[in-house]
């Protein structure tokens, strides 16, 4: 199963909120996306059914292997565009909210260039 960016969030959400709270259960996701209850409740069913998450008796969210690699590409996505977009100088709030736009759509080939150029850049100053 394909995930459409919306799903991508719902992953990289859970898995912000496991880096942070430890445990997750769909009110957290609620609260944490500003979301509906209906809403969450049937993205929560779909990524269940698509095995990127499980969840246990007791309600609570866990990311299965291939849930947490995919969120875990946009975490970095998201963390390499938005410091890229701020070294060019722009401001932090709409680097970040450009940054969420483009983690969803950049090619794997465009985001492996921009790292590599970044790791260089980093690399030159360090040398300084």
């Amino acid at each position: 199963m394909s995930l459409q960016e919306s799903g991508e969030m719902y992953l990289e959400s859970i898995y912000m909120l496991t880096k942070s709270k430890g445990a997750v259960r769909s009110i957290d996701i609620v609260e944490y996306m500003n979301y509906s209850k209906p809403s969450v409740s049937r993205a929560v069913k779909l990524l269940k059914n698509g095995e990127f998450i499980l969840i246990d008796e007791h309600g609570y969210i866990t990311l299965t292997e291939s849930g947490k690699e995919i969120a875990e590409k946009i975490v970095e996505r998201h963390t390499l565009i938005s410091s890229f977009l701020i070294s060019l100088g722009v401001n932090e709030t709409t680097a970040s909210e450009d940054a969420c736009k483009i983690e969803h759509v950049i090619s794997d080939e465009s985001f492996d260039a921009i790292k590599r150029y970044a790791e260089k850049v980093a690399n030159s100053k360090n040398k300084e």
